[in-house]
């Protein structure tokens, strides 16, 4: 008999430590949900972190997981997947984690496209070391180790992601538990690599660095939440879309200047040429969210598959001692 789950299967009896009011939370409890939905085993899930406060991830989830080494959850997820193909293997990272000391193992896990899904917790911030600032801080952060501005420009993690050949990227705020749930549903069922960023709120060292963005005041105005076949609109009046002028996107308003709902852009994530995908990740007014890339390409694991089953057939060598005996052999008596 097939075992239901609830969202409190997948607790554990550790006490969750993050700071009060912190998006952690929120992302925890989305995941708590959405795993039940995946009608897997608890067993056939592994979370691996590497080093932050996201990395802490592992000890909150009822299943196996890995706590590892700065940068190099990505590596070590590579690691578990291949030695179990059978294993929902899903990668908890920060901006820092992923993209500095992490950034190689990052991108070439994407352009690998293995069938791993990272949840990437972006808050402009190192929040566990104390307020430095990271790949994605902003030009002028003031921060712990940049106390009179950051002069380095940030990476947008979108356009890194589908720089490097992601088949699959979405983003989401951090305080939208519903909505996060629903992707990370999604990106479950995506055959290959599939990142999620999270927009995460550092309470402490980089307190509202998105509610520009996400606060329910202004979030319907300043977002648009894209969905795979539906025109591109969004405001609070659901009168605004965007279409694509020239090589840019542009935010128009349905009947104004004769534009009509027929105007508006059809989002396709499936779309297998990324340049709208691109300019999409690049878009600033309106932030775009939800799953903006969504391509189904043959996985490593798959091309790594057909190689084996070629390679074999046509090999003179069945045995390891065929291959040993072949050639020029000689014998030590």
């Amino acid at each position: 008999m097939e075992t239901k789950y609830t969202f409190k299967d997948f607790q554990t009896d550790q006490e969750v430590r993050w700071c009060p009011g912190c998006d952690d939370y929120v992302v925890l409890r989305a995941v708590q949900k959405a795993l039940p939905e995946m009608g897997r085993k608890k067993e056939d899930f592994a979370f691996i972190s590497g080093i932050g406060c996201s990395s802490r991830f592992p000890y909150y989830v009822e299943t196996y997981g890995m706590h590892t080494i700065h940068g190099r959850a990505t590596a070590i997820a590579t690691g578990v997947k291949l030695a179990n193909p059978n294993l929902s293997v899903w990668v908890a990272t920060g901006d820092g984690d992923a993209m500095a000391i992490g950034g190689n193992h990052f991108i070439h896990l994407l352009r690998r496209n293995i069938n791993i899904k990272i949840i990437l917790f972006n808050n402009e911030i190192y929040g566990l070391t104390k307020g430095q600032f990271s790949p994605t801080s902003l030009i002028g952060q003031k921060t712990k180790s940049s106390p009179y501005g950051n002069t380095q420009p940030p990476f947008n993690p979108g356009e890194l992601a589908i720089g490097s050949s992601a088949r699959f990227f979405a983003r989401i705020g951090g305080n939208v538990p519903k909505e996060q749930t629903d992707l990370f549903i999604e990106a479950d069922k995506f055959k290959g690599t599939a990142l999620i960023e999270v927009l995460q709120n550092c309470v402490i060292f980089n307190d509202g660095c998105f509610t520009h963005y996400t606060d329910k005041e202004v979030k319907d105005d300043k977002q648009i939440y894209l969905e795979h076949g539906k025109p591109m609109i969004f405001g609070k009046e659901r009168n605004k879309g965007l279409v694509l002028k020239g090589l840019k996107l542009e935010v128009v308003t349905v009947g104004e200047n004769g534009v009509t709902e027929a105007d508006i852009l059809i989002h396709d994530a499936k779309e297998s040429d990324p340049t709208l995908h691109l300019m999409l990740a690049r878009l600033h007014y309106p932030l775009a969210t939800g799953i903006i890339r969504s391509v189904e390409e043959p996985t490593f694991e798959e091309r790594e598959e057909t190689l084996y089953n070629k390679v074999k057939e046509t090999s003179k060598y069945k045995t390891v001692d065929d291959l040993f005996f072949a050639g020029e052999i000689y014998e030590v008596k």
